[in-house]
């Protein structure tokens, strides 16, 4: 729905699909597992609160909220325009791909965000029925469903706020291991606190090439 740091857009296909009629997603971020089977039953929650609030404001938001907002050019400062608290921190995602918190000068590559609000206004009734949270990942009960965990990387997790970094990896490698029904987890291949494995190499920012890698309690065929 918005572009954020660590999206897995490119590469949600990859995931295997949903083995139960709810999906929690504990580090919500883009959530584009949930948003790729979002007719399913679905919680996704958030603890850096900037992302939470623009969850909740898209999923109140008719078409017609998306489509009148301005489209600025490159290098524009959106704040010159007359915007809510809101809409600021929504476009402030969408005119910088893969930014980890809003901004407010448009980028050099955000061409076409006509498109982008008209497909995003379009899919809104997506989410509609979403179960949208914020808090820690702890506060979420273990219930039976399929769990996309996307956390911040293990290495690579200082790109992330505050509120969102710092885990203790070996407490959330405990926590993923007892969770009830289909666990899937993302990482890249450097991180070893849970026995991942290579899914799909990727080219990142700079030309750097990584591995995405994945936890699954379920056999997976295919990999990398």
């Amino acid at each position: 729905m918005f572009s954020y740091y660590g999206s897995k857009s490119k590469i949600v296909g990859l995931y295997p699909p949903p083995k139960h009629s709810k999906i929690i997603e504990p580090f919500a971020g883009s959530s584009r597992y949930s948003l790729k089977y979002f007719d399913r039953e679905v919680v996704i929650n958030e603890k850096y609160e900037v992302v939470y609030n623009v969850w909740k404001w898209l999923q109140q938001c008719n078409e017609n909220d998306i489509i009148k907002l301005p489209t600025p050019k490159p290098k524009e400062d959106i704040r010159s325009y007359n915007l809510s608290k809101n809409e600021l921190e929504f476009m402030g995602f969408i005119i910088n791909r893969g930014s980890v918190s809003p901004k407010n000068k448009v980028g050099n590559f955000s061409d076409g965000l006509q498109n982008t609000l008209k497909t995003i206004s379009r899919n809104l009734f997506k989410i509609k029925h979403w179960d949208i949270r914020l808090g820690d990942y702890t506060d979420l009960e273990n219930e039976i469903a399929t769990w996309f965990i996307d956390p911040p990387y293990q290495f690579g997790g200082e790109h992330y706020k505050e509120s969102s970094k710092n885990i203790n990896f070996k407490e959330l490698s405990e926590w993923c291991k007892i969770r009830n029904g289909q666990v899937i987890v993302c990482e890249n291949s450097k991180a070893d606190w849970l026995d991942f494995k290579p899914l799909k190499k990727i080219q990142g920012a700079r030309n750097t090439n990584t591995i995405e890698s994945i936890y699954t309690n379920y056999e997976m065929d295919g990999l990398f």
